[in-house]
């Protein structure tokens, strides 16, 4: 099922598994929302304030826009990079692991995982060398119309819709204690692999924008993930969380809203904050009537503003840069001056570190 353009924001996600290991989960959406940007500064943020944790980073997005992020960014050859880890063999990605499980979908089969897994610090020095990554891969979106008909195969006395939705599970699995923190990022469409990485998650965080857009995506989200407002209910059947609670998985819950480029627009008599307000109260609605989908009692606890980026945002993005290691000043970006205020820079670094805080 795909979604359009203002029909999803995005998700973050954050899940204990077995044994202590924590997983962050991101699904994103609409490009113009900044979302990888803010996922790729967060993990950063998440990785120097837990230099003691070993964190993977799992691109399941075929844009690969993160992985190209911590692989160097536009002027660190980024984008070459990532896809000398495509060349690779076995094809260090998330596809070229996905194309093991192909031959084998719904029984794990042997294979090494670190085969799968790049150490970005070795390719951008900016990168914590704490953080490791499973890139993503255009070969993904070649791949789903296959994973789509096995996941809807028949097979007596076999679920194969929870057996490929187990994909990312089974390589963590098969990680053991490799980890403490895993982040997934997650493509604008609620395609197969999407919901490969979403049924791993145990946590969300849902980023929106002080826009009517962002309002209809968390609505339309919910409904995706949760079958809240289904047209009709023949839709429930075939649902996903009627999928996953059916084999007796439990649905991720939202554990945190973030507020995302709205902190300088929030002025008492904005229009922004009258769209911010009537988000707030259809979460507080859903709160009323379904608490068990969320971690938080009230809006307080479940929230972080994340302010706009701006130059700041664009030249660390073109640099593969955390805000930590961007120096300001004027600077030079593809033959063009652009300046980075430090007071911005420093206020950026600071809604960052919010936002972290509540992970």
């Amino acid at each position: 099922m795909d979604i359009g353009a203002s029909d999803m924001d995005a998700y973050m996600s954050v899940s204990d598994i077995h044994g202590g290991l924590h997983a962050l989960r991101i699904l994103e959406q609409q490009g113009r929302h900044g979302k990888t940007s803010l996922c790729f500064q967060a993990i950063c943020g998440f990785a120097e304030k837990h230099q003691n944790q070993r964190i993977l980073v799992v691109d399941a997005c075929p844009q690969a826009n993160l992985s190209e992020l911590l692989l160097g960014g536009l002027t660190g050859m980024g984008s070459q990079h990532l896809l000398q880890q495509h060349g690779a063999v076995p094809r260090r990605s998330l596809g070229g692991y996905f194309q093991q499980r192909l031959s084998s979908p719904y029984n794990v089969p042997t294979f090494q995982p670190q085969d799968f897994i790049a150490t970005p610090s070795t390719l951008n020095s900016a990168i914590p060398n704490n953080i490791h990554l499973v890139c993503g891969d255009p070969l993904l979106e070649l791949q789903s119309n296959a994973i789509n008909t096995l996941s809807n195969t028949q097979i007596p006395g076999t679920n194969t819709w929870i057996s490929i939705v187990d994909w990312i599970s089974d390589f963590l699995n098969s990680l053991g204690s490799t980890y403490d923190t895993i982040f997934i990022d997650c493509n604008p469409s609620f395609s197969i692999y999407t919901q490969i990485a979403l049924a791993t998650a145990e946590r969300l965080v849902l980023p929106v924008m002080a826009d009517d857009s962002s309002r209809r995506a968390v609505q339309n989200a919910l409904s995706l993930l949760y079958g809240l407002s289904l047209p009709s209910p023949i839709y429930a059947t075939y649902a996903f969380n009627t999928k996953l609670t059916q084999a007796g998985r439990a649905l991720p819950q939202v554990h945190l809203i973030a507020k995302n480029r709205i902190t300088q627009y929030m002025g008492p008599a904005s229009a922004y904050a009258a769209v911010l307000t009537a988000i707030d109260n259809d979460i507080n609605a859903l709160l009323a009537t379904h608490p068990n989908l969320f971690t938080f009692n009230n809006m307080a606890n479940g929230t972080a503003q994340i302010r706009d980026f701006q130059t700041t945002g664009v030249v660390a993005f073109a640099k593969g840069l955390p805000f930590s290691r961007l120096k300001s000043g004027k600077q030079s970006i593809n033959n063009r001056r652009v300046q980075v205020k430090e007071d911005y820079r420093r206020a950026v670094v600071k809604s960052i570190d919010s936002l972290v805080a509540k992970l």
